[in-house]
């Protein structure tokens, strides 16, 4: 693992409308690394991943992708940097088939990379090969939420914002996408994943950071976490 940072978030301050949400939130994700941004519902996970996708700007505190400021910049450039953000609610185009959502998405990454092509995505994701052909909008919600990843990586991003990938499904489902990450991790893919559940966490990230009402309030290894009852007791809902 190298030490280039690519995720990162300096004292930013970020607002939906007149009401604050993030206050002075920094955090940093280096090249290969998974980590978990952990926090009960409301708390600021998904608004920390939309401000450093360019979605929600922040309007103090600088945002660096792969060492590009990201702050001011226009939508295309955001677009460009290579950032590979899956939201919760998956957003999969229903009217068209499997393999139709991957291709619409298919992208060299901002250095020239085109290691994610269809044959790799089937490889890595075989559940979705027998239903390529199939209407995305058929899909159970498992079957979207690893649609959603692969598209995502259909776009040779420099690494992926997962927001709460494992809300909402089956327990079977969960743990596929849990071995999913783990192969993503160990093939060096750098992640920042947003999630409720802890437990989904254990073993897939090496590094945990929790956000409380809009603030970072925890940072250490997941194996410190795991270990740390009274941080767990307060500020995890498990």
């Amino acid at each position: 693992m190298s030490d280039r940072v690519i995720f990162e978030a300096q004292g930013i301050d970020v607002f939906y409308g007149t009401s604050q949400i993030l206050f002075d939130v920094s955090l940093a994700v280096v090249e290969g690394q998974t980590m978990a941004l952990l926090g009960r519902n409301g708390a600021g996970k998904s608004t920390t991943l939309k401000a450093i996708a360019g979605i929600a700007p922040p309007a103090r505190g600088r945002v660096r992708v792969a060492d590009v400021e990201m702050q001011g910049k226009k939508p295309y450039v955001i677009a460009r940097a290579g950032i590979g953000f899956v939201p919760e609610d998956r957003q999969v185009f229903p009217e068209h088939s499997v393999e139709d959502n991957l291709v619409i998405a298919a992208k060299k990454g901002p250095a020239g990379q085109d290691y994610w092509n269809l044959n790799r995505i089937y490889e890595m994701f075989p559940l979705l090969a027998p239903l390529k052909q199939r209407m995305a909008g058929h899909l159970s919600g498992g079957e979207q939420q690893m649609l959603t990843i692969a598209r995502t990586l259909m776009g040779n991003p420099i690494g992926l914002l997962l927001d709460e990938p494992s809300e909402g499904l089956a327990p079977v489902i969960v743990q596929r996408i849990g071995e999913l990450l783990r192969r993503l991790r160990d093939m060096g893919v750098t992640v920042l994943l947003a999630e409720q559940n802890m437990h989904f966490c254990l073993g897939i990230a090496s590094h945990a950071t929790i956000i409380d009402k809009g603030q970072i309030v925890y940072r250490d290894t997941i194996e410190a976490l795991r270990q740390n009852e009274a941080v767990k007791s307060r500020y995890l809902a498990l």
